[in-house]
């Protein structure tokens, strides 16, 4: 039978008009969603005469297979003018999928998910950033469809209170696997009309039944796999063959055989599939992994050879259903640290968490006129011509003896432990980093301390301006108005400003802070 001819292809991919978003997600008006071979080093069957190819469900707009269910469901459940809600029991994709697709399609924005309080915290943030409206339910996290108790007949008593509220359904309504014959199938058929086998997963059983019928029909010859999960196992959105049995969608004439994969070789293959370029979620690396244990048995039985064609080639299409970011979390507990490449400097994830702004990084020569009333230039000025303006206050990090040496007029000395004048950057040292932000967050800590330099603009002093970097970050985070010297002590002694003349040294009038503890700052 000839693959069907299908209109409206829109090659060059370009949606128009007023209705522009309602075109981008009908699958009428688009070019069919990729299908992908594996190359050689994916496929341990290649050499065997097998080609397996991936079909990329997640190019829809909606980024899932169930896209195309959602749609069909919507397009024949929502009454213009009288539906306003849509109510669904689904752990992510589904609902997501009809929220977006209410809203375009029909003008609904008020979608609400129903699911099982075991969901996780990213899925739920994830649902929340969609604009859904979440009830959560105890008990099983996939309930049956027929048990009165759980989120999926409640879903459905409310929208049967309320002629308002449309419940499609997706565990019993038919459209849900009718997408597929309608446009999953075709556009496959159309993409491959070699294929010989095709492996879906199934969770409500809606993808392998409405492909598993559509190529019952138009080419019988193609062997059907169903893949469930193991018992006892999870991976998200299919489900185990027992929980399949009362489904009551004809999957059972739709498939020829049923494979069961755990959740470890899921996130496995999904994780190779996406460090190759094919982003995908654990359920495609699912698929495969069904796929792959179907053609393992037939090639130990040595009956791999009579799946092919004509041409002596074996051409499988497994689904690809989903993305991958929502169980980033998942992959880690799944799979292991050794999975994954080490962080190095891991232990700056726990410091230095505050805002950083190259404003706050002054040159001296530009912000030393705004802290310190100066006749002349800075580098002209004696030091005893320098005052502190009002509401200033000038914090030096550096040593005690040399704070005494020489230091800004007025300037408070605030000695930090982790702070000499050889210690490395702590950009260039992430200990030291480390070191000194648990250092100045214990010091500012102290909400006396920042209460007495709040009314106050703040420069931070040390002797390569990095350490006081550190600090301001510190100190706005505090609420406080701060800026450092770029450069520091080093800066000051290249424009003249740190020279430890006998004038500066040995200065007896005005002002000069002693060296302080960190919990008695004098600040008045």
């Amino acid at each position: 039978m000839a693959p069907p001819n299908m209109a409206n292809s829109n090659e060059h991919n370009v949606y128009f008009g007023t209705d522009s978003l309602k075109k981008y997600f009908d699958p009428d008006c688009q070019p069919p969603l990729p299908l992908v071979e594996l190359p050689e080093h994916l496929n341990p069957y290649y050499h065997d005469g097998v080609r397996i190819y991936a079909k990329m469900m997640t190019m829809h707009p909606a980024n899932n297979v169930k896209a195309m269910p959602a749609l069909n469901m919507l397009e024949t459940s929502v009454v213009p003018n009288k539906t306003n809600t849509i109510i669904e029991y689904s752990s992510g994709s589904t609902v997501i999928s009809m929220s977006m697709i209410a809203r375009v399609m029909h003008g609904v924005n008020d979608t609400r998910a129903f699911l099982s309080n075991k969901t996780s915290d990213a899925k739920l943030k994830l649902m929340q950033f969609f604009g859904l409206s979440i009830t959560l339910f105890g008990g099983p996290s996939q309930p049956e469809p027929i048990d009165e108790r759980g989120g999926i007949q409640n879903a459905r008593r409310q929208a049967q209170e309320s002629d308002s509220i449309v419940n499609p359904n997706q565990y019993e309504n038919d459209n849900n696997w009718q997408s597929h014959i309608r446009w999953t199938g075709p556009q496959i058929f159309k993409q491959l009309p070699e294929i010989n086998v095709l492996c879906a997963g199934m969770g409500t059983s809606g993808t392998m039944t409405g492909l598993g019928t559509y190529f019952k029909t138009v080419k019988p010859s193609v062997t059907r796999i169903g893949v469930c999960t193991a018992a006892g196992d999870r991976v998200p959105g299919p489900r185990s063959y027992a929980l399949l049995r009362p489904v009551e969608f004809p999957w059972k004439e739709a498939v020829d055989t049923i494979e069961e994969v755990g959740s470890s070789d899921s996130y496995t293959l999904s994780l190779r599939l996406c460090r190759e370029g094919l982003v995908c979620g654990p359920s495609s690396g699912f698929n495969l992994q069904g796929l792959f244990q179907m053609l393992e048995k037939r090639k130990a039985a040595g009956t791999l050879a009579d799946l092919a064609g004509p041409d002596g080639v074996t051409h499988c299409v497994f689904l690809c259903c989903d993305l991958p970011y929502q169980y980033i979390e998942e992959y880690f507990q799944k799979l292991g640290s050794e999975q994954f490449p080490p962080i190095h400097n891991e232990q700056l994830t726990k410091v230095d968490l505050h805002r950083y702004d190259e404003a706050w990084e002054r040159d001296a020569l530009d912000v030393l006129p705004q802290v310190y009333g100066c006749p002349r230039s800075l580098a002209e000025s004696q030091m005893s011509e320098i005052t502190l303006k009002p509401q200033h206050r000038v914090l030096d990090l550096r040593k005690p003896d040399d704070f005494r040496a020489w230091h800004l007029p007025e300037s408070i000395n605030l000695p930090l432990a982790n702070v000499g004048p050889h210690t490395a950057s702590p950009f260039s040292d992430p200990t030291v980093l480390e070191a000194q932000w648990v250092e100045l967050e214990k010091i500012f800590r102290d909400g006396h301390l920042v209460s007495q330099l709040g009314s106050y603009h703040v420069l931070v002093v040390c002797y390569d301006g990095d350490t006081a970097r550190v600090a301001t970050s510190v100190l706005r985070a505090k609420g406080l108005e701060a800026d450092s010297v770029r450069g520091g002590f080093h800066a000051l002694k290249i424009y003249g400003i740190g020279s430890e003349s006998p004038a500066v040294s040995t200065k007896a009038s005005g002002p000069i802070a002693a060296t302080v503890s960190v919990s008695a700052v004098p600040l008045d």
